[in-house]
């Protein structure tokens, strides 16, 4: 992986010297490194934290991306490792504790104390540093943008992104929903029909955010080849790949790696194709607006994508508002909203495979609303009044959140319960341990839709649930999250009834940008025409 250093030596007889130098002069600046956190961060030692065998288990993980180099292996050790540390300081009502992980120590939080006292500060909204990995590609969009920056953006992509634009998309996820059973369909004609569901969704939800996003059809669920569909998977795993291996942290040596110049040369590849559409977009609305006499002021037709709004607020203001700055945050909506969504629809068909009853109970509210044609059309209205499926999806994220966990890195000492945070800290908040506090959900592993009916939501804590972050930073997408999500299952559950193959206790889970089971989630379809 290092090969590269041994060009130092270019002459004979100079011995190790050009190599031991430069590498000293690292480990100098490490140990620097090691005792700024431990100067300026010494309050951390008044918190609850790891003992000595579990460094060694975060060594374990380390030395098994390195010799095994699966990062998914990785993955699970990890969170195997996360889940039982957060299991013993919940036990004892701490609801943190710290650990180093490299050289940096994070304190891990669990509480919806702490949830609350981090996410609802207005002055706690930067991102962890691990953020940083995706700016290449991201550059400074919501996602990873900070201060007055992230404040002034936020501000003016809310005011476009409103109710008006998701009945515009709901049409897409329809289609593009209702093309995803048609492929089904087809896996189904051989029998027994069991599939991986997850690549299927995956490839639909990068349809739908493509169209939504950029206004471009890319049929990826026809060509899962494609550059686009393989770079943007390639820049996801070699994301988590580097977070796992403290040594690459550094960009001087990660992109003199192998692993660094592929992830540079996707992200320039994503790059060059967005602000292609972006400029190709940008021509057409211009020359639409020579041949009308239109104005630059902001059109107000139906179906826009999410480029054609941002392209309206950089025509009416090109100096505060650049391409450049449509592109960030096309591609953080590209990077925001695909895997999430995908993942979050396929661990709900795996809970309804569980559940026949809970499956049952959802098909007859679709009836109801759509009646028992499976082709009939779906509108914004109509997804609205899924109340039952809408308490689905919030059990099913309650116990798969999408984003297992969220990072802040802290501007402002934090107190709860006697504890103090102080400034500095990155802050690792675990929404997938949260939603399993038993004060919140009793019998947390126990699937119950009707936790979410609204009368036994009254007295639980407002930040004891929190899929889609919460406070300032929230998800900006939620609810266009919430609706897809809703016509891709009622598509799918309108057509087939899924049964789940593999219980839930043999399932490995992995926290990669998102919550996947390793091996995928196998399901059974049967098309409901045969059981009628």
């Amino acid at each position: 992986m290092f090969s590269w250093v041994t060009q130092l030596q270019t002459e004979p007889g100079t011995g190790y010297w050009p190599i031991l130098v430069p590498l000293g002069i690292v480990l100098f600046l490490v140990l620097l490194q090691w005792l700024w956190w431990r100067y300026n961060l010494g309050g951390l030692s008044t918190l609850p934290g790891t003992k000595c065998e579990w460094h060694v288990v975060m060594l374990v993980c380390i030395l098994s991306s390195v010799f095994r180099n699966k990062t998914t292996d990785t993955n699970v050790l990890f969170f195997q490792l996360l889940r039982g540390l957060c299991s013993i300081h919940q036990q004892v009502n701490y609801g943190l504790f710290y650990m180093w992980t490299g050289l940096r120590p994070v304190v891990f939080c669990f509480s919806p104390e702490l949830f609350e006292a981090i996410l609802k500060s207005p002055n706690n909204l930067r991102k962890s540093f691990d953020y940083t990995f995706l700016k290449l590609w991201l550059k400074e969009g919501l996602v990873t943008s900070q201060g007055s920056k992230w404040k002034q953006r936020r501000r003016a992509i809310t005011s476009a992104f409103h109710f008006r634009i998701l009945e515009d998309f709901v049409s897409v996820f329809d289609d593009q929903s209702k093309y995803l059973v048609a492929k089904l369909k087809k896996a189904c004609a051989e029998k027994p029909a069991c599939v991986d569901i997850v690549p299927y969704v995956t490839l639909c939800t990068l349809d739908i955010i493509c169209e939504t996003a950029m206004g471009l059809k890319i049929k990826a669920q026809d060509n899962k080849d494609s550059f686009y569909v393989k770079s943007m998977h390639r820049v996801a795993e070699a994301f988590i790949a580097r977070l796992l291996r403290p040594w690459l942290w550094s960009d001087w040596i990660y992109f003199k790696t192998q692993r660094g110049k592929t992830f540079a040369q996707d992200s320039a590849k994503m790059d060059k194709f967005t602000s292609k559409v972006i400029a190709d977009r940008k021509k057409e609305m211009m020359s639409k607006m020579l041949t009308s006499g239109e104005s630059s002021e902001p059109r107000s037709d139906k179906k826009k994508a999410f480029m054609d709004l941002l392209l309206d607020m950089h025509l009416s203001d090109p100096k505060h508002f650049t391409e450049r700055d449509i592109q960030e945050e096309v591609d953080s909506f590209m990077f925001a909203g695909h895997d999430t969504t995908a993942v979050g629809t396929s661990w709900a068909l795996y809970m309804l495979g569980h559940h026949q009853d809970v499956q049952e109970r959802v098909v007859e509210e679709l009836e109801e609303v759509f009646g028992s044609d499976p082709d009939v059309r779906f509108d914004e209205e109509s997804l609205r009044r899924l109340k039952y499926l809408d308490c689905v999806i919030k059990e099913v994220q309650r116990l798969y959140p999408p984003a297992p966990y969220i990072g802040r890195q802290l501007q402002e000492d934090v107190e709860v319960n006697g504890y103090r945070i102080p400034k500095g800290t990155t802050c690792m908040l675990v929404i997938h341990v949260l939603h399993r506090n038993k004060d919140s959900f009793p019998d947390p592993e126990v699937f119950d839709p009707d936790r979410f009916l609204p009368d036994n939501c009254l007295h639980r804590h407002p930040f004891a649930y929190c899929p889609f972050s919460a406070g300032p930073r929230s998800c900006i997408g939620q609810k266009f999250a919430m609706l897809e999500e809703k016509a891709l299952l009622a598509n799918v559950l309108m057509n087939f009834r899924v049964r789940s193959v593999d219980a839930r206790d043999k399932l490995q889970l992995t926290a990669e940008m998102v919550l996947r089971a390793k091996g995928g989630i196998r399901l059974q379809l049967t098309p409901r025409t045969e059981i009628k």
